[in-house]
């Protein structure tokens, strides 16, 4: 149940349209659902709390399992909720796909989608930018995250520093973006250098790609944790996900 439908529900209680006893008998189910083994949080979606719904990290998880939770998911009563798996692989997949026909998987990033509502409740765009083509499975995580959350997204590739003209092209791109996700790895510069084109909030997303002095991706953590632009903030490595639902959150407001 979402915000429109709970404020309908209540007003069909205050108009005598609907008895109280039956609001709360719709209203009393648990916002969780216990399946054994996972508690599906139902609550999440849409805007009564966090916005949107429940995400499902498959790393570390059987596909018995992840294809059950879709399922909980899929059968919550008066839901239109997208569906997002992350870190899935094509095991996951295929039992996701005996779950629901409706599931897509995009291997290049890892990310299964099952589409169900198509609403735009973002205010601007978000764009994601990505310094190099290895950087791009991070890229296409925050991409489909964002779109799946109601957002209108687009993205640039390939814009890296060190050919600082890729990036300047786009810089009415750039300029009408709401909110902007910066992945990179190497020494991690291309946020700084966004951050200093725009006024909007600039979010980096450091990346495992790099040689051995890279450290997997704490060079450029640290590199954007240090960066001069004040408007630049920084997620965890590899973390196209947590990018995208905290661009969501800005862009809701």
């Amino acid at each position: 149940m979402d915000q429109r439908e709970l404020l309908k529900l209540l007003e069909s209680v205050r108009a005598g349209n609907l008895p109280p006893a039956r609001a709360i008998e719709r209203l009393k189910h648990p916002p969780f659902e216990d399946i054994g083994f996972a508690k599906v949080d139902h609550h999440r979606y849409r805007s009564l709390r966090q916005g949107y719904a429940e995400v499902i990290l498959a790393k570390g998880k059987t596909p018995a399992q992840v294809a059950e939770i879709v399922r909980a998911m899929l059968g919550a009563k008066s839901s239109r909720q997208n569906v997002l798996v992350t870190r899935a692989d094509a095991k996951i997949y295929a039992a996701v796909r005996r779950a629901s026909r409706a599931a897509k998987f995009h291997p290049l990033s890892g990310v299964i989608t099952i589409e169900r509502n198509r609403e735009i409740t973002g205010k601007g765009l978000i764009l994601v930018v990505s310094a190099g083509t290895s950087d791009i499975p991070v890229a296409e995580e925050a991409v489909l995250t964002v779109r799946m959350m109601g957002n209108q997204v687009e993205h640039l590739y390939d814009v890296g520093v060190a050919g600082i003209h890729r990036l300047l092209e786009h810089r009415r791109a750039l300029a009408k973006a709401r909110v902007i996700i910066c992945i990179a790895g190497m020494e991690g510069a291309l946020p700084s250098v966004v951050g200093g084109l725009v006024g909007v909030p600039v979010i980096a997303v450091p990346t495992s790609t790099g040689y051995g002095a890279s450290f997997g991706g704490i060079t450029a953590l640290l590199g954007m944790l240090n960066s001069c632009a004040s408007n630049v903030t920084v997620v965890n490595i590899d973390n196209g996900f947590g990018a995208a639902c905290v661009a969501s959150c800005i862009n809701r407001l």
